[in-house]
């Protein structure tokens, strides 16, 4: 891109998310990915070609949690801030339940965005729900789109067969398949994927049908040295320590000792989630199963955070339980520790340096992992780790030189290696001097952000992936939108067409003013038929298409369909059981099937007495929910019950933050009446059908004598537009 600075949206949607004392491993959607982002964000803005960062997640109130995620605007710095919007309700709620929730997020996003005039550069999504925000959301501004996907539905999905869970249950817990498929979607349309290693892009992307679609950079993520350094430093006088930090040391030293009858020896540790996919278990039964392993050393295993077991999610409630239950089975009490609690600010790092003092191991034998932060951490402290043979554990330890891997399968192999390096003083050594010299020169953070804007800066406008994105890079829609002082939205047949030379004489006066004054139809044709009809008489697009009686929405063509509305309209409404009960009446005719749509049945229908009536008592005796428009003596509508022209429009006036009475309606008949409601600016051209004659007690329809577009034009000029 031909910019010198870069300001940033960041998506995490999902998680419990702030920049202080963060909660990881409270539950399976706190877990690395939340800090990944957080460190990331804090890290760009210190980079002189980054204006700033807005990191987006979701806005949470709920008694039992924190103040800190019901605040709207956490400002972490002068240019990174954590931004919190609603939806979904308040409650938190995990990831797998959000997707119904995520169109009101991005029309919440929009509306925010215009409210506070940003316009962003870049957008970059974490996880599938921030991946599918942030594609959708680079369509209506046709800028680059970066994701990462931190973990992915496919590989989830195959994990938890083998483990024997069968499909139905996954997809009934999980949502996986809806999730797969926005995968495919994101990896087609993201510019750059981020991958924390090569074998993330061969083994997990590899999976999908669009791998070969995906453009992927390997950069591992960083570590923040301030925080995570060696343990050498904690017996150095002249370091300064952080008050938090000596405080922190001094806790966790008291919380361990407790559980231990010999604190003094070496110290096995082992922080993750609460997940079976953390092999927990096969860690407790490796020392478990070795007197002389438990005579060498004692085990301390954090999963998370936790007040009541009975308390968490089925999941960790299993996994929780089963660490219970093996320290009895093997009799581990005074050997074993499983804290409840530990902060990741100042706690977390503390915990890797008392370890090292102790001369310990930090064992992460995961059965899969991705990347492994929780490795480069204790590796940057000074400690020896023992690590899974998978993924990002590879490449940490042909980096770093810092420990062993081991099939995460085999109990013996773990057992060899965490002995090895506990009873040999010389392979410790060389081990914690290995990983504190390699950390700091693979895994940086300054470095991964160094390539991370090196790649965003050899993007060009062109290059955006997005078909949508491309067709609006001219004039992206949410530039357009956000800078709009008024719009105009008129119906199409009989108010805006039907004489050239009026239609002719109001182009002119908006090509003119386009640069404060927006233009929409709203119309009972479908989109196709509208883009038809422009094309016929090289009309350039409206901005909005209102399409089939406002069943649907566009942004300048069929192909940018707005996907909030769509699910709006959803609700209640079951087309199938509509269509069958009234297809069975003998006076009204279906339309053709290109006049069907998602969210529209339509008919025809003869005027006739009690006629529209006996179809209201049909469908409200069976329990229906819908919206019925008649207009022009001939055509019969039904729709969802939030859907119409005007619903339409005020639904615009929502999402983009434009005023109603900003707004003027322009229409002609029966099914333009809806157009009219509250305070917008409404008006009704010469050659109205007498079914809007009521119209003319209200105050804010201004009726004109003029006929067609010359009409509108009267109307402009009345409401001073122009």
């Amino acid at each position: 891109m031909k910019k010198d600075k870069f300001y940033i949206l960041m998506f995490s949607v999902h998680g419990l998310l702030r920049y202080h004392d963060m909660e990881l491993g409270r539950d399976a959607d706190t877990g690395g990915q939340i800090k990944y982002v957080v460190e990331l964000a804090e890290e760009l803005c210190k980079n002189e070609n980054v204006k700033g960062v807005d990191l987006f997640t979701r806005f949470i109130s709920e008694k039992n949690l924190s103040d800190d995620y019901s605040k709207e605007i956490e400002q972490v710095s002068d240019k990174f801030r954590i931004v919190r919007i609603q939806c979904g309700g308040k409650k938190y709620i995990r990831k797998e339940l959000l997707w119904p929730h995520l169109d009101e997020y991005i029309d919440k996003v929009l509306k925010f965005l215009k409210k506070e005039e940003i316009y962003p550069d870049i957008i970059h999504g974490h996880y599938a729900d921030a991946g599918y925000v942030g594609m959708e959301l680079s369509k209506f501004f046709s800028i680059p789109f970066i994701f990462t996907g931190h973990s992915l539905g496919r590989s989830k999905k195959k994990k938890l067969i083998d483990d024997g869970m069968n499909s139905s249950d996954i997809e009934q817990k999980f949502n996986i398949e809806y999730r797969i498929a926005i995968e495919e979607e994101v990896i087609k349309n993201a510019d750059i994927i981020v991958t924390s290693t090569k074998q993330e892009v061969t083994d997990q992307y590899g999976m999908y049908v669009n791998n070969n679609l995906g453009d992927y950079f390997v950069i591992p993520p960083g570590v923040n040295l301030d925080k995570f350094y060696s343990f050498h430093h904690n017996k150095m006088s002249e370091i300064k320590r952080e008050e938090g930090s000596i405080s922190a040391y001094g806790a966790m030293i008291e919380e361990l000792n407790r559980f231990f009858i010999y604190p003094d020896k070496p110290l096995v540790l082992s922080l993750c989630r609460a997940e079976k996919r953390k092999n927990i278990s096969g860690l407790i039964h490796a020392y478990g199963q070795d007197k002389e392993l438990q005579a060498m050393a004692n085990l301390a295993i954090f999963a998370g955070l936790r007040k009541n077991i009975t308390d968490k999610e089925e999941n960790e409630k299993n996994v929780l339980t089963e660490m219970l239950l093996l320290m009895d089975k093997y009799d581990l009490y005074g050997m074993m520790a499983i804290p409840k609690k530990h902060d990741s600010t100042y706690e977390v790092p503390e915990l890797y340096r008392i370890t090292a003092e102790k001369k310990g191991v930090f064992v992460n034998v995961a059965l899969t992992e991705p990347f492994g932060l929780t490795l480069i951490e204790s590796l940057a402290c000074g400690l020896p780790v023992v690590a899974t043979n998978d993924g990002g554990p590879r490449d940490i330890i042909a980096n770093c030189k810092g420990g062993i891997l081991v099939d995460a399968l085999d109990v013996k192999a773990i057992i060899n290696a965490i002995k090895s390096i506990i009873a040999d003083t010389e392979k410790w050594k060389s081990f914690s001097s290995a990983a504190i010299r390699n950390v700091s020169k693979y895994y940086k953070w300054s470095a991964h952000v160094d390539k991370y804007l090196k790649e965003i800066k050899k993007l060009s406008v062109s290059d955006v992936k997005s078909e949508i994105a491309k067709t609006t890079k001219d004039n992206p829609v949410g530039d357009i939108l956000r800078r709009l002082k008024h719009f105009i939205i008129t119906d199409i047949d009989d108010t805006l067409f039907g004489d050239a030379e009026a239609l002719d004489a109001f182009m002119k006066i908006f090509y003119k003013n386009r640069d404060s004054i927006g233009f929409g139809v709203a119309s009972g044709r479908t989109v196709e038929s509208i883009e038809k009809l422009f094309n016929e008489n090289n009309l350039e697009l409206p901005y909005i298409i209102i399409s089939s009686v406002g069943s649907e929405i566009h942004y300048t063509s069929k192909s940018f369909q707005d996907k909030g509305w769509q699910t709006h309209l959803s609700k209640k409404w079951d087309k199938s059981k509509i269509k069958n009960i009234l297809d069975k009446l003998d006076f009204i005719e279906p339309q053709p099937e290109e006049n069907q749509r998602t969210f529209k049945i339509s008919y025809y229908m003869a005027p006739a007495k009690d006629r529209l009536n006996t179809i209201h008592d049909i469908l409200l005796k069976s329990g229906c929910y819908y919206n019925l428009i008649y207009s022009n003596d001939k055509f019969l509508d039904i729709l969802p019950y939030r859907a119409s022209k005007g619903k339409a429009i005020r639904y615009i006036s929502y999402k983009w933050d434009i005023p109603l009475d900003k707004i003027m309606a322009c229409g002609d008949s029966g099914n333009d009446v809806e157009m009219f409601k509250g305070s917008i600016m409404g008006l009704i051209v010469g050659n109205y059908k007498k079914e809007l004659e009521s119209l003319r007690k209200k105050k804010n329809v201004f009726f004109s004598d003029k006929n067609f577009a010359y009409g509108i034009i009267d109307g402009m000029k009345k409401y001073g537009l122009i």
